[in-house]
C-alpha cells in the first residue's frame, strides 16, 4: 500500500504539472482559428514560453513587467519566426499570446483542468486551479504582471518544489557545470537558478501583503520567524556560492580565446551577476520583515473607526432644499444628483458585496468535480445535397478566365449534361458570386474567384427566375499590405 500510495502521488504531480503546459498548448491548437491572420507559421508555445521569461525576468520585490514592455522585448523573436510577415501582425500575435496567458475573458482569469486520482474510494476526479501571469495594481495606478509559482515551475519543468531546496540544487548543478567546462548547460542551470531566486521572493512578498491585509492571517508566531531565519542562512551560504560562481566564470571569460567559449561565459557573468543584486534586494526585504509585523500590529490594533462626519441627507439637505424658493432651490439640488449621478462609476459600485467577497474563506484548490458523464454520440447526418460529380461538372461550367458567360447559357449546358442536381448548384454559386468573400479566399490561397455581374438583362428561363448575370473568373492578387487593408481583385 506504501508504495501504491507513492506511485500515485507521483503520478499527480506529473499530472498538474501537464495540467500547467495544457495553455501553452491549446495556443498552438487554435492559432489556425484566428481570422485577421494565417497565424500557422507562429510557434505559439514557444512564444508563450518567452512570454513568462520575460516576465519573470522583469520582476522586482514590489512591481512586475509592463505590458508594453513585454510586448516589445517578444518582437525580435516573434519576428525571427515569421521575417515575411508585417510589424503591425507581430504586435497583434504578442498581444494575443499574452492575453492568453492571463486568460482574459473569464470570470477569476484562472485556468482549471481535471485529473484523477487514488484514494480510499478508489479512483476520483479532482480539479486544479491556477493561474500563470497575474495582473496587479502599483501604488501609482499603473497595472503590471507577475508570474506565479505554476509559470515559474513550466520555466524550470517542475511543479510544487521546495524553492530552497531546488535552489541549493540549482547552485550546486551551476559550479559543476562552469568547473567542466559546460557553459551552455552552466546558462540554462544559471537561469534556473534566478527563476528559484524570483519565486523564493514571491513566497515572502505573499506573506507580507497578507500581512497588511490582516495580521492575524499569518503564524508571525512560528511559521514566519522560522521562514525570515531559513532564508537569511539561504541567503549568506548563495551570497558566498554566488560570488565563487562569478570569479570562477569571469576568469574564464577573461582567459578564453575561443569567441563562442568568451560570449558564453560573458551571458553567465550577467546572469549570476543579477542573481547576486536580487539576493542583495531579498536580503534588505527579510531585514525589515519584522518592522512590517510590528507597524502593521500596530495600525491594525490601535486605529479606530474612521473619524469622518456624515452627513443627514433628509434633515440637512432635503428638508432645507424644500424650504427654498425654486430659483434659490435649483443650484443645490443640481450640485447633489451631478455628484452622486455622474458618469464616472464608483472605485466600490455596492459595499455589501465587496464586504461578502473578503469575507469568503479561500477556495479549496484540490475539490471533487463529481462524476463525468459519457455523451452520447449521434452519427452525424449527410447534408450533402450535391455530390462530387456534381461539384466537379460545377467547376468545369464555372471555369472562365477568358470570356465572361451568361448564366441562361450554363444553365443549358448544365442541362445538356443530364446530370441531376447539376443546373441547381450552376444557379447557387452564381448567386454567391454577385457578392464573393475576397477576404476569405486570400486567407485560404485560392488564386481564382468566381464573379457576377448584372447588367439589367432579365433571365428567360423555365426554372428560374431573376438577373442573368455575367459571369466570368478573376485572379487574387496577394499583395503585400497591413491585414485590415481592403483586398483587391484583377
Amino acid at each position: 500500500m506504501g508504495f501504491a500510495g507513492l506511485a500515485d502521488e507521483g503520478l499527480t504531480r506529473r499530472l498538474k504539472a501537464l495540467a500547467c503546459t495544457a495553455p501553452l498548448h491549446d495556443l498552438d491548437a487554435r492559432k489556425a482559428k484566428l481570422d485577421w491572420a494565417d497565424a500557422t507559421i507562429y510557434q505559439m508555445a514557444e512564444i508563450a514560453l518567452h512570454t513568462i521569461d520575460q516576465v519573470t525576468i522583469a520582476m522586482d520585490f514590489d512591481t512586475g513587467a509592463g505590458h508594453d514592455q513585454v510586448i516589445d522585448r517578444l518582437l525580435p523573436f516573434i519576428s525571427q519566426q515569421a521575417p515575411s510577415r508585417t510589424p503591425f501582425e507581430h504586435v497583434r500575435v504578442a498581444k494575443w499570446v499574452l492575453d492568453n496567458l492571463i486568460n482574459v475573458g473569464t470570470t477569476d482569469r484562472g485556468f482549471r483542468r481535471v485529473y484523477g486520482s487514488m484514494g480510499p474510494g478508489g479512483y476520483q476526479r479532482r480539479q486544479f486551479d491556477f493561474k500563470l501571469l497575474v495582473e496587479l495594481a502599483a501604488p501609482d495606478g499603473e497595472v503590471y504582471l507577475r508570474a506565479t509559482d505554476e509559470a515559474i515551475n513550466v520555466l524550470v519543468g517542475a511543479l510544487d518544489t521546495d524553492v530552497e531546496s531546488a535552489q541549493i540544487a540549482a547552485e550546486v548543478k551551476l559550479e559543476n557545470l562552469i568547473n567542466r567546462g559546460r557553459l551552455a548547460d552552466a546558462k540554462l542551470a544559471a537561469e534556473q537558478a534566478r527563476y528559484r531566486t524570483v519565486q523564493y521572493g514571491e513566497t515572502l512578498r505573499a506573506k507580507l501583503d497578507a500581512t497588511r491585509r490582516d495580521v492575524r492571517a499569518v503564524d508571525w508566531e512560528r511559521e514566519v520567524p522560522d521562514l525570515l531565519d531559513t532564508a537569511l542562512g539561504h541567503i549568506e551560504s548563495r551570497f558566498r556560492a554566488e560570488n565563487a560562481i562569478l570569479k570562477n566564470i569571469t576568469t574564464a571569460r577573461d582567459e578564453s580565446e575561443e569567441l563562442d567559449h568568451k560570449r558564453r561565459a560573458a551571458e553567465l557573468v550577467d546572469i549570476v551577476a543579477d542573481c547576486i543584486r536580487r539576493h542583495t534586494r531579498l536580503q534588505s526585504r527579510l531585514a525589515a520583515a519584522g518592522a512590517v509585523f510590528r507597524a502593521e500590529q500596530d495600525r491594525q490594533q490601535f486605529s479606530g473607526p474612521p473619524q469622518r462626519a456624515t452627513i443627514d441627507l433628509f434633515g440637512q439637505l432635503l428638508v432645507p432644499t424644500l424650504g427654498l424658493p425654486l430659483a434659490d432651490a435649483l443650484a443645490p439640488a443640481e450640485h447633489f444628483f451631478h455628484a452622486v449621478a455622474g458618469i464616472t462609476p464608483p472605485v466600490v459600485p455596492a459595499l455589501s458585496s465587496l464586504v461578502s467577497l473578503l469575507l469568503r474563506p479561500a477556495p479549496e484548490r484540490d475539490q471533487l468535480v463529481g462524476e463525468i458523464p459519457e455523451p452520447e454520440l449521434m452519427p452525424a447526418e449527410d447534408t450533402d445535397r450535391f455530390g462530387d460529380d456534381v461539384w466537379r461538372l460545377a467547376d468545369d461550367l464555372l471555369d472562365l478566365p477568358d470570356v465572361p458567360r451568361r448564366l441562361s447559357g450554363l444553365l443549358e449546358d448544365a442541362r445538356r449534361a443530364k446530370q441531376p442536381g447539376l443546373a441547381s448548384l450552376v444557379a447557387l454559386r452564381a448567386l454567391h458570386a454577385y457578392s464573393p468573400e475576397i477576404g476569405a479566399a486570400r486567407r485560404q490561397g485560392e488564386r481564382h474567384v468566381l464573379l457576377a455581374v448584372d447588367d439589367g438583362t432579365l433571365l428567360d428561363d423555365p426554372e428560374f427566375g431573376g438577373a442573368d448575370l455575367l459571369l466570368s473568373t478573376a485572379e487574387v492578387e496577394r499583395a503585400e499590405e497591413n491585414p485590415e487593408d481592403s483586398e483587391e481583385v484583377a
